[in-house]
């Protein structure tokens, strides 16, 4: 039913993903697709690494990580951003279409007074991309 599985995923908040993490490999066996694990980093240094290239090594270890603790096929997309945290929800966008998923999951957090002022990333991924998104939220 679906060909390519995208999740988003913050490599500083690999602890509160875990349940997402978990549907995604149960959902890519369901399918027998691959799933390529996306994230958004700045082109300064971070925590996660100090050049845009060293971001993308971390992001590719953990795909690879994945792959082997869930049996499935996962690949990294790293993406690098003049603003990650206002370009976020347009480069989640446009990497639905450059890898070509068309199911998108990823960790959502309990609606609170703010969703009612600014939207959700995946809301946004749900009204301008094509693919179906699914969110899981944590309990």
């Amino acid at each position: 039913m679906f060909s390519r599985i995208m999740a988003p995923v913050d490599l500083g908040h690999l602890g509160q993903l875990e349940r997402a993490l978990t549907v995604t490999a149960d959902e890519a066996k369901h399918h027998g697709c691959p799933v390529t694990f996306v994230s958004v980093t700045g082109s300064a240094p971070g925590p996660h690494g100090h050049t845009p290239e060293e971001f993308e090594q971390k992001l590719n270890a953990f795909a690879a990580k994945q792959a082997d603790a869930h049996g499935i096929q996962a690949d990294a997309h790293a993406i690098v951003a003049h603003d990650p945290s206002i370009d976020l929800d347009g480069k989640l966008v446009t990497a639905v279409d450059e890898i070509g998923a068309d199911l998108v999951i990823m960790a959502s957090h309990p609606p609170g007074v703010a969703d009612y002022f600014w939207p959700s990333h995946g809301g946004k991924l749900a009204s301008h991309t094509g693919a179906s998104v699914m969110l899981v939220r944590d309990s």
